[in-house]
């Protein structure tokens, strides 16, 4: 795309749209969000770059191999967390028997365990769907 008006535009509001998406998954066990709709507008404000700038750009920006690091780095610290809980408390997951802290409802530092589940959540969704568009764009340029 050659416009200069949308290539501006894109360029101030990708950083909000990110911003936004870090703030869904952190506070995602407080209100409304979580790892998946904050991980989808982090990716999708990728996608937003990437289909203003080309895929070359977006390359430069989040390359394949980081990528794929980044989705395995998700699942690998929720299945991390997850042993963890195995480890004291004997089940996958465990929160409040595995001794984290609770903290008070409605606060950040409360729900033990969960933020940072959202957390790896959020970098895997964010990742993967990066991944999916610039492979299905590369497909399409192949036909």
């Amino acid at each position: 795309m050659n416009d200069l008006i949308v290539k501006t535009i894109v360029r101030w509001v990708i950083p909000f749209i990110q911003l936004f998406g870090v703030y869904v998954v952190f506070y995602g066990h407080v209100s409304f969000g979580g790892g998946f709709s904050g991980g989808a507008l982090i990716g999708a404000s990728l996608i937003l770059y990437a289909i203003t700038f080309g895929l070359k750009a977006s390359k430069k920006m989040v390359p394949h191999k980081r990528s794929q690091w980044m989705e395995s780095l998700g699942i690998l610290w929720y299945i991390a967390l997850g042993l963890v809980g195995i480890y004291t408390s004997a089940y996958f997951l465990g929160n409040k028997a595995a001794g984290f802290y609770m903290g008070e409802a409605g606060q950040l530092l409360s729900a033990g365990i969960i933020p940072l589940l959202t957390i790896g959540i959020g970098v895997k969704v964010a990742s993967t769907m990066i991944t999916l568009f610039q492979k299905l764009v590369e497909e399409n340029e192949d036909v």
